[in-house]
């Protein structure tokens, strides 16, 4: 008996200290880039606190902080306070990210064994035999532990019998092949690319909030401008029907200066259209029916503030969709040993235990107990190929996997530098565009005072003002197309970039 219990003992210490089977995760290489090409513009500014390359950490627990503050704009940061509260997408995602971390906890369980207990309670009164005046009776109860048997004497009424029977079940399977631990490393490799996703969503719908509401910014700055451009074009009107009464004009003079305004009137209409859109956007965003919603037009004129940036290697621990990808090949990897582990037998430890008596006393203080124990040691012979065809599934399936994240981190890169050449060349367009804009302006003033001393034809008027108007209203929109650039460029490099704002918290 103590050599079995030594040689059990030991063989338990063998199971336990086993090894995985299938390949153990190592992060695959990616093609990767030192610096930024794009990054020339003062508006960005490159980070030179190192000049070597380090392994990436997927940092998909951090919080990336409120990025959008860095606009200075109160009403942004009251509507990203609200979408972070109630948009119905990330809310989605966050009980998506819950749901994945409660089947880590699931496949966690198979570590430990199962224990089930059943409580039988059966009250029975044998079947009478014989005469009615004489013989005996007689019952018999069958339990999982034997046979209990119950007997009366002579007379029309059977002896009523009672049993009282507790069951305990336990049942374990060791871990032998690391089966279980290649499960529970797929499980969390997909929770993590979950908390990653809704990293991920997260960032989209804030960066995608920032942006609708600096174009509506601009096209509240479009409409002021289609504003005085009607009221101006009222002026000239009237200017020209005065002309045209005083007879130093023709009728077609006040027919262009008429379709002109008219013109400009309907730019301003569809102006509404477009900005109403915008202002229906991002009530859905922030989780609001558009019909409750709406946002107070403002016509403060803003300008993108520097961007500091890091190493470019930096962007993969910054981007939740990198993340993402790098933890859906750590599940695909052990989903690998998993196939493996399907080649080895299992062991399967189980034990019974049975409590019987016949008052609730004797069932508590002095019960009949049964009892057994065994195992059993299970393997598939024969299976026409599966458990080969399942493992290189799986193998393809990684691969897959491999070539998905290096695409994805190729796909980031290019969305920096994307956004990096945008703005840095925004910002000499806009330079450009308020000259333009200013010369303009002053061409139309000359063009105004030769039409009124009669020295050219209405059409110059109409051909400066219309001018002028574009060179106008280009200079407008070209500033806010470098608001949503600059926000582009924040997600593109995964969200806030102080690192002293960063807080990640425990795995």
């Amino acid at each position: 008996m103590q050599t079995y219990t030594k040689t059990l003992l030991l063989g338990l210490t063998v199971l336990l200290t086993s090894c995985a089977v299938g390949p153990n995760y190592v992060r695959p290489a990616a093609s990767v880039q030192v610096k930024f090409k794009e990054a020339k513009d003062k508006q960005v500014i490159v980070s030179k606190k190192s000049k070597n390359w380090k392994i990436a950490q997927p940092k998909d627990a951090c919080d990336r902080g409120a990025w959008w503050q860095v606009f200075h704009d109160e009403q942004l940061n009251s509507l990203e306070a609200q979408l972070n509260s109630s948009n119905q997408t990330i809310i989605n995602s966050y009980y998506n990210y819950q749901q994945a971390y409660a089947l880590v906890d699931e496949a966690r369980a198979s570590f430990f064994p199962t224990l089930a207990g059943s409580v039988t309670l059966i009250r029975q009164k044998p079947s009478s035999g014989g005469s009615s005046s004489s013989g005996s009776s007689s019952g018999t109860i069958t339990t999982s532990s034997g046979t209990i048997s119950g007997s009366s004497g002579g007379g029309s009424s059977a002896k009523i019998t009672t049993t009282h029977t507790l069951s305990l079940n336990a049942s374990w399977e060791p871990d032998i092949w690391g089966l279980v631990r290649r499960q529970v490393e797929a499980a969390a490799g997909g929770a993590q690319a979950s908390a990653a996703l809704l990293a991920s969503t997260r960032l989209l719908a804030q960066a995608s909030l920032a942006q609708y509401y600096f174009e509506l910014r601009g096209l509240d700055i479009d409409q002021k401008l289609l504003n005085d451009t009607v009221a101006a074009y009222k002026k000239d009107l009237q200017v020209t029907k005065n002309r045209y009464a005083a007879g130093v004009a023709a009728r077609g003079d006040v027919l262009q200066a008429q379709s002109q305004l008219e013109t400009a009137q309907a730019s301003a209409i569809n102006n509404g259209i477009l900005r109403g859109q915008y202002e229906h956007a991002i009530a859905m965003l922030i989780g609001v029916p558009p019909g409750n919603f709406a946002l107070l037009s403002a016509r403060r004129r803003v300008t993108p503030p520097p961007i500091p940036l890091g190493l470019a290697s930096e962007l993969l621990e910054r981007r939740p969709d990198i993340a993402q990808a790098e933890r859906l090949m750590a599940q695909a990897n052990a989903q690998i040993g998993v196939a493996v582990a399907a080649y080895f037998p299992t062991l399967t430890l189980s034990g019974l235990v049975d409590f019987v008596g016949q008052d609730l006393s004797h069932w508590i203080s002095l019960p009949a107990m049964g009892w057994s124990y065994g195992a059993q040691l299970a393997d598939t012979i024969i299976d026409g190929g599966l458990r080969s065809a399942t493992v290189r599934a799986a193998q393809a399936g990684y691969m897959a996997s491999v070539a998905s994240y290096r695409q994805i981190v190729l796909a980031a890169f290019q969305d920096v530098e994307d956004n990096l050449v945008s703005l840095r060349l925004l910002n000499q367009q806009a330079a450009t565009l308020d000259k333009a804009a200013a010369d303009a302006r002053l061409a139309l003033t000359f063009v105004i005072n030769q039409y009124k001393a009669g020295t050219v034809d209405y059409s110059s008027v109409v051909t400066a003002q219309n001018t002028a108007f574009a060179a106008e209203k280009s200079a407008a929109d070209v500033n806010y197309l470098r608001m949503t650039s600059a926000v582009g460029l924040i997600r593109a490099l995964g969200g806030g970039w102080n690192a002293s704002e960063i807080a990640c918290a425990a795995s």
